[in-house]
């Protein structure tokens, strides 16, 4: 019988004796020689915190406002697609314990549950991810769609207007099932010559062409916020903010579309100077642990997203186990703070982190 994990790390390796190993490889992998994946996680190791002594921690604070919705911790659900590979129950597992939680699940629009039956699971808070179609009246189906069933907000995500090189799906030559949301929609029984058809239909189907001019049409066709998903670039938020977005996720999608761009704790306060405090900045990719959290608030980020954790958790245990993955890190988050010494969020600040690029500059004096 395997051991209880102490930490959400000991998930993946419970998914892994569970899954089929092309489902395992699918969930896990990045793009090409897979650095970024890679550096997402190291880059956070290169952080320290700097801790502050003799302060009140007896009562701990987490809660954070995330477009106005109370949340009961700085900690999101990525969107990630195909639960159903990972457990049967798919998506609604994933959203209940969100839930549970008390916190905002972004589905993807790759999700093997249907926007609505995910809306009818449970009462909570969720987003919808978008990927803009060649078909954009089958893309303003969806919004509508998502928007008449309850979704707050737009998560549009901009960084892949093609399928990244994930070379163990082509090695796995990976089928990959319907997708639930444009069933009746759109075609996607695309048979790939070679490799995934998971390339293929990607590349089919996106509209490689959707650009920042675009961004008006999205906005006239939902009262909804957008956020828009994978910025790196201090250039990119002044274009975010120029278009109206509500929020901005600092992503490389998990290392999964361009290898050997920058991990995203690195880049993270480029992109908060840039904007400034005129709209809330988020962050995901490599997020593992409490102190992963504390880090990326210190740097500005308002929450952070998981993905992989969460999917390893469903993999190993369903819905009890994405609620463990949030649970154990929302303990690491809270004890990283009474150690550090902050009783609230808002009073993690930019003090209490060191960077290599701090410690280059003390160097100097």
């Amino acid at each position: 019988m395997a051991e209880e994990p102490v930490n959400v790390n000991g998930f993946r390796e419970l998914a892994r004796q569970t899954l089929p190993k092309m489902y395992y490889d699918f969930f896990t992998g990045g793009a090409e020689d897979q650095y970024t994946l890679k550096e997402n996680e190291e880059a956070f190791h290169r952080i320290t915190i700097q801790p502050r002594i003799l302060v009140d921690t007896s009562s701990i604070d987490l809660s954070t406002m995330v477009l106005g919705y109370s949340i009961s911790m700085p900690v999101m659900i990525a969107p990630t697609s195909r639960h159903k590979l990972a457990n049967p129950s798919g998506e609604i597992a994933t959203a209940r314990a969100a839930s549970t939680c008390n916190t905002i699940m972004v589905l993807s629009i790759s999700s093997t549950c249907t926007l609505e039956e995910v809306a009818a699971c449970c009462n909570a808070v969720r987003f919808f991810q978008l990927c803009v179609y060649k078909r954009r009246d089958i893309t303003a189906k969806l919004v509508q769609r998502a928007e008449n069933n309850g979704y707050k907000a737009i998560v549009l995500t901009g960084d892949s207007p093609r399928h990244g090189g994930r070379e163990a799906d082509i090695k796995n030559k990976i089928i990959i099932p319907e997708l639930k949301n444009v069933e009746g929609l759109l075609s996607t029984k695309i048979v790939a010559d070679k490799g995934s058809n998971l390339d293929a239909l990607a590349n089919q189907t996106r509209d490689p062409s959707f650009s920042w001019e675009d961004i008006g049409w999205l906005k006239s066709i939902t009262k909804l916020p957008i956020l828009i998903k994978g910025l790196l670039t201090h250039e990119d938020a002044l274009k975010a903010l120029e278009v109206g977005a509500a929020g901005i996720i600092v992503s490389n999608h998990g290392g999964r579309q361009l290898d050997y761009c920058p991990p995203t704790i690195s880049v993270l306060e480029e992109v908060v100077h840039a904007v400034g405090g005129k709209v809330p900045v988020f962050l995901d990719g490599g997020v593992r642990q409490g102190t992963d959290i504390f880090k990326a608030m210190a740097l500005g980020a308002q929450a952070v997203l998981v993905g992989r954790p969460v999917l390893y958790g469903l993999a190993a245990k369903g819905e009890n186990g994405v609620r463990r993955v949030l649970e154990m890190l929302k303990e690491e988050l809270e004890l990283t703070m009474a150690l550090s010494g902050c009783s609230n969020v808002k009073e993690i600040t930019r003090s209490h982190v060191r960077t290599k690029h701090d410690r280059q500059l003390l160097s100097l004096l």
